[in-house]
């Protein structure tokens, strides 16, 4: 019974295991080992004990092994495309962005590496030379979550790697084996021991609890629902740990009356349909306007209603099952709620029989303001269409009201052919990422982050590495001349 601890696979203390499904048939892949405290103790001591070696590693030694776990990736891009299908469910193709994605984050940090700075500076009075310099937090805790099983690790595993931090890694119980084979090419790229230790477990508040109240981590990153971040954040004052949060969203896209619609269209099936809707970034709240509601309402339902769902290992498959039943449950209910409010169903909202966690595209319009998924996270392939009135800066001012009456800030799009109005209304949204006329956001080098309760600090982009980083100076008195 083992666990990848101190990059080797060392014994645990416990001798549970857990399965771990494939989405799209229900049958098991195989089963992990099962970390209890014990372990996520005994693997953050080895992170702590090999913090002071790898702090004092060279950057361009750093930047090395990030490079060559670029290429490792890059080169087994088929491997982890498959697993990661496998035991998530999205289609190949899919997997195949997602690990050109993932693997350009270590590209990006094995070039940040070498780039951390800081500043010399003499103060006003002329007393004192100040030098300014950065260095690693220390041991960090990584917290990922099931639906980008690859780029949510090497995009906390790249810059915490680059800074000089040792960590404990806890991918999430669903998706684990794709985090399993990340480290592996970690370990072959020639990260020393002890810099990255990883621990499965099906009862991560255990494994985390322990870490977080141990005294030895520094930070914690986090990537997953408001309600856990919040919870790790309580725990975090105990001991004033740095803390990055990457939580839930609610996004809304606008799509104005003088939007080019096939723009429009290719952006909304981009933002809603990534990953069957099972993202942060999804549009969840989409709205119309009136003038263009018709129009945009049919072409969407066409567009969605053709797609091809099956299993994202075959060939042709365009939407692949949800990570689990209860995934299937919880969007059920809220297509069910949002019916008996008064929404139209233009197409899907039938949950097929099995084998496997399937929902078919499903396009609402109409969709009533006390709806349940207008206030919740829909994580499914549902585009809900809510129409808006108004013309110019009025009309502009009402939905970006609607638009921000949420207490998520993450991301936002906006559709528009005038570019003052895409400024204006990038402006007013309460967010930390707007898409203008794209549903796509996400990429290594800007930094990904949320306001408001979506979260704290960033990820990616030269903002990234410093979420790793402490700050410190030296102050020196300068002597004077007689």
């Amino acid at each position: 019974m083992t666990l990848l601890v101190d990059t080797a696979w060392t014994p645990t203390s416990s001798k549970r295991r857990f399965d771990v499904e494939n989405p799209a048939t229900g049958e098991v892949i195989t089963s992990v080992p099962d970390g209890n405290a014990d372990d996520a103790l005994d693997a953050l001591g080895r992170a702590a004990d090999a913090q002071s070696d790898w702090a004092a590693t060279s950057p361009r030694s750093r930047s090395e092994i990030l490079y060559r776990a670029y290429e490792l990736i890059t080169a087994r891009a088929d491997e982890f495309a498959t697993l990661m299908t496998t035991e998530m469910g999205k289609p190949y193709p899919e997997a195949r962005g997602e690990v050109a994605y993932g693997a350009e984050f270590f590209r990006w940090f094995a070039e940040e590496a070498v780039r951390i700075g800081g500043d010399h500076l003499l103060t006003p009075d002329g007393s004192n030379r100040v030098v300014v310099r950065h260095r690693p937090v220390g041991p960090c805790i990584l917290i990922t979550p099931w639906n980008f099983p690859l780029a949510m690790g090497t995009r906390k595993i790249g810059p915490a790697i680059a800074a000089g931090c040792t960590m404990v890694f806890k991918p999430a119980e669903l998706t684990p084996l794709t985090s399993l084979l990340l480290a592996d090419v970690l370990r072959e790229a020639g990260l020393p021991d002890g810099v990255l230790n990883v621990v499965t477990t099906s009862d991560p508040g255990e494994v985390a609890g322990a870490w977080m109240s141990s005294g030895l981590a520094r930070k914690v990153s986090f990537t997953g629902s408001t309600a856990v971040g919040k919870l790790l954040l309580r725990q975090a004052a105990d001991t004033v740990m740095r803390t990055s949060m990457e939580l839930g969203g609610n996004a809304p896209f606008i799509v104005c009356d003088d939007a080019d619609l096939d723009t429009a269209l290719d952006a909304v099936m981009v933002a809603k349909m990534r990953n069957m809707g099972q993202a942060c970034t999804a549009a969840n709240r989409i709205f119309v306007h009136r003038d263009v509601m018709d129009e945009f309402a049919s072409a969407l339902t066409q567009r969605m209603s053709t797609l091809t769902v099956g299993n994202g290992l075959s060939e042709g498959t365009q939407v692949g099952p949800l990570v689990e039943r209860k995934a299937v449950d919880k969007v059920e209910e809220l297509v069910d709620d949002a019916v008996r409010r008064g929404a139209s169903l233009r197409c899907g909202g039938t949950r097929p029989d099995g084998p496997g966690h399937f929902y078919p595209p499903t396009v609402l319009t109409d969709v009533h303001p006390e709806s349940a998924l207008m206030s919740t996270e829909i994580f499914g392939p549902v585009a809900a269409l809510i129409p808006f009135d108004g013309s110019g800066i009025e009309a502009d001012d009402t939905v970006v009201a609607a638009a921000n009456r949420t207490p998520a800030g993450l991301v936002g799009y906006v559709c528009s052919r005038d570019a003052e109005r895409l400024d204006a209304i990038s402006a007013g949204l309460a967010v930390g990422m707007v898409g203008v006329n794209t549903g796509l956001v996400s990429n290594p080098a800007a930094p990904f982050g949320g306001i408001k309760e979506s979260g704290l600090g960033r990820e990616g982009g030269r903002l990234g590495i410093e979420e790793f980083l402490d700050v410190t100076y030296t102050s020196t008195p300068i002597r004077r001349r007689r």
